[in-house]
């Protein structure tokens, strides 16, 4: 691929996911957040099996570690982002996505935990310095922690710290079954889950669930933000490496404020600005020397 394609497809990750952010603001106004959550992941499940099972030989997981890390990525990845449909039921869309900007930082917390995996002083500065940007974002009031959207706020931390736990499962279990199954498969466990969570809280549908908007948003979620974003997130992932395809983080907000300001009339406050920047700040200081190889001409030699 030409690096004017990779750019192209990059940008339109960014997009997809970005325009995620105001579909799943419309949507709530329509459907119960879990079953929201859900019905988009049925789509997407649907879709990617569907796709796994006319083009590949082994779709189907057999394998203990493949079977653990769906679960994992089922449970945690997939099934945590219901938390982001019910915190966005009173956060801006564009907030929202400047949350998810800190997904890279809190993995390298998890892999630390998890995996044992090194975490340098100069990364350890690095992810202080992104919590204190989300701490800027979430804007808690110590004497009444349910005060506006501070709960909306806190439970996409949650959503966050999830899908990050569940990005370290799946690679601790070193799943050898292919992408896009594995990615079907996990997309099926959290469907199941979100709908069980659903109907434990007494979620129902109404009439309004199969009106053109909602459904519309659930299509648009479960077929370009979901089935195919994935795509072309392996693709770049691929061909560029974890480092690359986690950059995309930090163009969403961009595309997710604009579009919440233009068309939902949302805002975004000074505080909410500074947050970010610090969040992109830590993300520098703790992936520092990626950002200098990927800055770097290749030499043949190699940094020392």
């Amino acid at each position: 691929m030409s690096r004017a394609f990779d750019a192209a497809l990059f940008c339109t990750l960014a997009v997809l996911w970005g325009l995620s952010f105001p579909a799943i603001a419309v949507g709530l106004e329509y459907l119960p957040p879990l079953l929201f959550a859900a019905a988009r992941y049925d789509v997407a499940a649907l879709l990617l099996l569907a796709y796994a099972a006319v083009r590949l030989e082994e779709w189907v997981p057999r394998r203990r570690n493949d079977q653990a890390a769906i679960l994992g990525g089922g449970l945690f990845l997939v099934a945590g982002n219901g938390l982001l449909f019910v915190g966005q039921q009173t956060v801006p869309s564009g907030v929202a996505a400047v949350m998810n900007a800190l997904i890279p930082i809190v993995t390298a917390v998890w892999a630390f935990l998890v995996l044992g995996e090194r975490l340098s002083k100069r990364g350890v500065v690095g992810v202080l310095i992104g919590f204190l940007g989300i701490a800027f974002v979430v804007q808690p009031d110590p004497t009444d922690l349910l005060a506006g959207g501070t709960v909306g706020r806190l439970l996409i931390v949650g959503q966050v710290a999830s899908v990050a736990l569940g990005g370290v499962l799946v690679q601790r279990a070193a799943p050898t079954i292919g992408r896009v199954p594995l990615t079907g498969w996990s997309m099926l466990v959290g469907a199941l889950a979100l709908h069980l969570a659903s109907a434990g809280i007494g979620e129902t549908a109404t009439v309004t669930a199969v009106t053109p908007t909602a459904l519309a948003m659930v299509g648009y979620l479960g077929v370009f933000s979901t089935a195919l974003a994935f795509f072309i997130y392996f693709s770049i992932l691929e061909e560029y490496g974890a480092f690359e395809a986690a950059l995309v983080a930090y163009l969403v907000p961009i595309v997710a404020t604009v579009v919440g300001v233009v068309a939902l009339n949302e805002s975004l406050d000074a505080l909410t600005v500074v947050g970010f920047l610090l969040v992109v700040v830590g993300f520098a200081i703790l992936k520092r020397n990626a950002i200098a190889d990927a800055l770097d001409p290749p030499t043949g030699l190699g940094r020392p």
